[in-house]
């Protein structure tokens, strides 16, 4: 039976935060509401006969949905989709925007996975990113979600000005202690169409150097491992079990349907982009990218590399490449930094830092 993951686009927020430069918007209740209607229909254009196994509502912030206006793109899901009865089913969430009444409305429409947008529990660091919540909401927070949702992931940032591998482990251990079960760790980019790119530049942001980031990353990485928690991925940290299949099936290079603004998918080697503005996407201009051999194989690489699951050797040899004979393949192995059971090639998570090299050395 093949299967499919869904992923809904919630391009909204109360307020952007200032290193932000996704596609997402500060808008009226009407305009929400409109952008329901679409999605509901978008969905019903879009029904396959492939079963669901995880859905995501991602954003923007999926949590400033009222319960009226989740519950109707829910139903357009299970009216036409067959989705699995132990299908993971995540929403993304911001402290501020977490009540009872929400979190009693989202189990009863069977989610059963909330991933909570923490980024630091320092009430300076979060006042200057913009963040609408303080260390001790995010934790009351928390602790709400977790007294209905024994799945609760939360996000951290790391290279935020003052903020060490020290402080980061401190919050990751606050955070366990309420039983988060899941961390994923981002680095902060510096995008030029978001205000802390200015704020940088006038020198009221002081963001880690590159190397102070990464020995804060090696350090929270090392403390999340300590604790009990397995890296599974580059950036995502998870006790056994409560990795997030939905981000598995992306990286495995599963298929996919996204929906809603500036969404993407992957079905049957095909690639659908939806436009980024809602003029567009309203109007239907979704663009369609047929993947080559090549483009195959570097995602094959890319993104196996960042797992631990890593990248089937006979999956690129039926595309066509024997990694075996690339360049750097041999050196990598003697030096541990890839290895190998001779059906599957990993890299040594010592080497994450630099991985970007690593896989860029390995592409055709």
């Amino acid at each position: 039976m093949q299967e499919i993951s869904l992923y809904i686009h919630i391009p909204f927020c109360e307020r952007k935060c200032n290193y932000c430069a996704f596609v997402s918007y500060c808008v009226s209740k009407e305009k929400i509401d409109e952008y329901v209607e679409y999605l509901c229909r978008e969905i019903e254009k879009r029904k396959t006969d492939k079963v669901v196994k995880s859905i995501y509502f991602g954003g923007g912030t999926p949590s400033l949905l009222n319960g009226e206006q989740f519950e109707k793109i829910v139903k357009a899901i299970y009216d036409n989709f067959d989705v699995y009865d132990n299908a993971e089913f995540t929403i993304e969430a911001n402290p501020n925007s977490i009540t009872e009444e929400i979190l009693k409305k989202w189990k009863i429409l069977r989610v059963n996975r909330i991933s909570v947008g923490v980024q630091s529990l320092s009430d300076k660091s979060l006042k200057k990113i913009g963040r609408l919540h303080n260390k001790k909401m995010a934790l009351e927070k928390i602790k709400l979600a977790r007294h209905y949702f024994d799945n609760v992931s939360a996000d951290l940032i790391v290279g935020l000005e003052d903020e060490t591998g020290k402080d980061l482990r401190m919050y990751a251990r606050e955070l366990i202690a309420l039983g988060v079960k899941h961390i994923s760790c981002y680095l902060l980019e510096i995008y030029e169409n978001a205000p802390i790119y200015k704020m940088i530049q006038n020198g009221q942001y002081r963001p880690l150097d590159d190397d102070q980031t990464i020995d804060s990353f090696e350090k929270l990485s090392r403390g999340l491992v300590d604790m009990g928690l397995e890296r599974y991925e580059i950036s995502n940290f998870a006790y056994p079990g409560y990795e997030s299949k939905h981000n598995l099936n992306y990286w495995q290079r599963g298929d996919y349907l996204g929906f809603g603004v500036a969404s993407h998918s992957l079905v049957d080697g095909k690639r659908l982009e939806n436009p980024d503005t809602f003029e567009e996407y309203y109007a239907g201009k979704t663009k369609e990218i047929v993947l080559d051999k090549k483009d195959e194989i570097e995602e094959i690489i890319m993104l196996g590399l960042r797992c631990k699951i890593g990248v089937e050797i006979a999956k690129l040899e039926k595309l066509g490449y024997d990694i075996t004979q690339n360049e750097y393949y041999k050196d990598y192995v003697l030096q541990g930094i890839i290895t190998t059971d001779e059906q599957k090639l990993y890299l040594n998570p010592v080497f994450y830092h630099v991985s970007n090299t690593i896989i860029s050395n390995l592409l055709p």
